[in-house]
């Protein structure tokens, strides 16, 4: 309506933010509708990521599903600024702030089910972006028969998470699964008869179990500084959220020696990196030959839905071109 379009323009400018108009157009029906079908709609279809991207004649939302983004139905362009500070009051973010990166959280209740959301502010040329990472506890099963690992993998892997002490890496790109295989692992050797404790940036599963703690550097709670308060804290097993820096290198390296069994993530393509990624950071080879147990490379792959697939015959040319056997 007009009133909307002209609260809505009154936004657009670069200049000072109208805290009470911007609070009362994101509180707005049509806004409210149009981003609660949208996270509706991709918590649905099981998307990792929603993509609010803006644009000089367009606002674009894309979600991403299976590790590829699809568009959707974009809104009208006078809205963007609207639908980016609904985001910023639904994860208590200051909407004033329209320069700098924001972080935040939103935690909804889809059908009984908790479902968290992951926010990612970014200014950019024309408005702010925003990247939603959907963390929905009934989409991921953390139980390592689940998760896709074939039985020779799967039997190794539980064999080296049940020893006592040393060093267990998960590596590949961003989205590609590592964490869940870690909690999948810790979920399995949660018991009353091990304490496990774990350090991540953020938490993104509740466990029962598990002592949780989140990294904060704004009070200068990194890695290496939980690490380091976790080993007073008489633990079994711990698991470092992803290794950075020198400094949460040489305290894991230390916690296995010390007989822990540490595990953690590295963001490596494969896992021969994984070790030179630890020498760049200057750990010296006989440690990490000491306390390595294992490195496990990882990616995705996407599958076809048992409910509409359809059975294909390829053709011999296409056969040829694939390079496969010609029956």
């Amino acid at each position: 309506d007009d009133e909307l379009e002209a609260a809505a323009g009154a936004l657009a400018g670069d200049g000072p933010i109208d805290i009470t108009g911007a609070e009362a157009l994101a509180d707005s029906a049509p806004v409210r509708k149009l981003l609660n079908m949208v996270l509706l709609l991709a918590i649905k279809d099981q998307a990792s990521d929603i993509h609010f991207e803006p644009f000089e004649d367009e606002f674009k939302i894309r979600v991403r599903a299976d590790g590829v983004l699809y568009e959707m139905v974009p809104p009208p362009r006078h809205l963007a600024n609207a639908i980016i500070t609904r985001i910023k009051v639904m994860s208590d973010l200051d909407i004033a702030e329209r320069r700098l990166p924001q972080d935040g959280r939103i935690e909804l209740n889809v059908g009984g089910n908790n479902v968290d959301l992951r926010v990612s502010i970014l200014p950019t040329m024309f408005g702010e972006s925003a990247v939603l990472r959907v963390l929905d506890r009934t989409v991921v099963q953390l139980d390592l028969n689940k998760i896709g690992m074939d039985p020779n993998t799967l039997m190794r892997f539980r064999k080296i998470i049940h020893k006592p002490n040393g060093i267990v890496l998960v590596t590949g790109p961003t989205g590609s699964g590592k964490t869940t295989t870690l909690y999948s692992a810790l979920n399995e050797l949660n018991d009353i008869e091990s304490k496990i404790i774990t350090t991540e940036d953020p938490i993104e599963y509740d466990i029962e179990g598990l002592i949780q703690i989140p990294v904060n550097p704004d009070i200068d709670v990194t890695f290496a500084s939980a690490l380091r308060a976790i080993l007073r804290h008489d633990p079994d097993k711990i698991l470092v959220g992803e290794i950075r820096d020198f400094e949460t290198a040489e305290i894991a390296i230390q916690s296995a020696l010390t007989g822990h069994l540490v595990f953690s993530t590295l963001h490596t393509n494969d896992a021969p990196s994984a070790v030179t990624r630890l020498r760049d950071m200057g750990i010296p080879t006989f440690l990490i030959t000491a306390t390595l147990e294992a490195i496990l490379a990882q990616r995705l792959v996407r599958k076809i839905c048992v409910e509409c697939r359809t059975e294909f015959e390829p053709s011999d040319e296409l056969l040829m071109e694939l390079a496969l056997p010609i029956e």
